[in-house]
């Protein structure tokens, strides 16, 4: 291999790939990169089995040829050398890193140990605004549980066809929904795990292009753009029929600006000790809408915020996390705050924005 690169064009490569190299150190290929060089692209590669990554950059090939280093290694070294353009070649099978001024010779593994990333069928894909596919990760990650004990809550539900695509999460014991308008064609559905999603959605923050395209296979999922490939293994099973729990109506409604429920919210924080236990208090006859928060090292609070409400009365306990994780997903300044009853769920949407619901059971007190 013999090439001539951009340093900015490779080390920002390397970054994005090093971002899911493996950790296994009874696999070392895993925590290498692998460049391959070829008709003037080079593609940067890494994978940690469950995930992988490849970045199609330009580079003047004057030699073919394929090495694989160690990504922090590579990384670093990229980092400390100044100049604009760097030469790249396979010296005894190791890399050699050279500028006007500087020498590097890194260490190369055995490049045929390097597993190949997984491939699916390019049929059927569909394209998707980048920033919506980022939206709709990031509305509902938060509520996916952080353990994959049971693979289907540890993982992001994404489903499509042709008029809208829909994410959705659950830990069991809150549950996050968005969706989306789309113009497509096909349906897919797919459980992608907690940790890929989220990577995906890092990825494409530095991704240039406005639209990206998805291929979904047996047991993967392909997003791609702008010479960009990310590829992450699906769940196999089934995602909970949440359809069935959410309430189709309330006894008690509350509509308040969100701004001032997150106030509310982060002041009881301070008063709920370790516990993190807020209670809401609903009184429409009253027009009472309030929040309290005690802790015996701390003191106390209560806070009553302006509000519409109807239904009737109701005191409930949830833990203050549940209630705030979400707003930031909520769109709408107003929000929606709809009680079935003591023990029951409580669903909070946005006054004006009907493409996101969350659901959050209550505590036993």
């Amino acid at each position: 291999m013999k090439m001539k690169i951009r340093v900015e064009k490779l080390l920002g490569a390397v970054l994005l790939a090093e971002r899911v190299v493996g950790k296994k150190e009874s696999l070392p290929i895993l925590s290498c990169i692998l460049i391959e060089a070829r008709k003037n692209n080079v593609r940067v590669k890494a994978t940690n089995l469950e995930s992988g990554l490849e970045i199609v950059i330009p580079g003047d090939v004057g030699v073919d040829g394929v090495v694989a280093v160690p990504a922090a290694i590579l990384s670093q070294t990229l980092r400390s050398i100044s100049g604009e353009m760097v030469e790249c070649s396979v010296e005894e099978g190791n890399l050699a890193i050279n500028t006007k001024k500087t020498k590097t010779l890194i260490k190369a593994v055995p490049h045929d140990e390097f597993p190949l990333l997984l491939k699916t069928t390019e049929e059927g894909g569909v394209s998707i605004p980048k920033q919506e596919l980022i939206k709709i990760i990031q509305s509902v990650s938060y509520a996916a549980s952080p353990s994959m004990v049971r693979p289907e809550l540890g993982s992001i539900f994404i489903s499509m066809n042709a008029s809208s695509m829909l994410s959705v999460a659950t830990d069991s014991f809150r549950l996050a929904e968005k969706a989306i308008p789309m113009h497509g064609k096909g349906s897919v559905e797919l459980l992608i795990p907690l940790k890929h999603a989220q990577e995906l959605a890092r990825i494409l923050e530095y991704v240039v292009a406005e639209t990206v395209s998805m291929f979904a296979g047996d047991s993967q999922v392909v997003v791609r753009a702008d010479g960009v490939s990310y590829v992450s293994r699906v769940i196999e099973g089934n995602f909970p029929n949440y359809k069935e729990i959410l309430p189709k109506s309330f006894m008690t409604e509350a509509t308040l600006l969100k701004g001032e429920f997150a106030d509310m919210l982060r002041k009881a924080r301070v008063f709920a000790g370790s516990d993190q236990h807020v209670g809401l208090h609903v009184y429409p006859k009253r027009k009472v809408f309030s929040a309290t928060a005690h802790n015996t090292e701390v003191g106390e609070m209560s806070d009553v915020i302006d509000a519409a409400l109807t239904g009737e009365d109701i005191d409930i306990n949830f833990h203050i996390g549940y209630l705030g994780d979400c707003l930031a997903s909520i769109e709408a300044d107003s929000i929606t705050l709809g009680f079935s009853g003591a023990g029951k769920p409580l669903v909070m949407r946005g006054a004006s924005d009907a493409s996101f619901t969350y659901l959050v059971m209550p505590l036993n007190r």
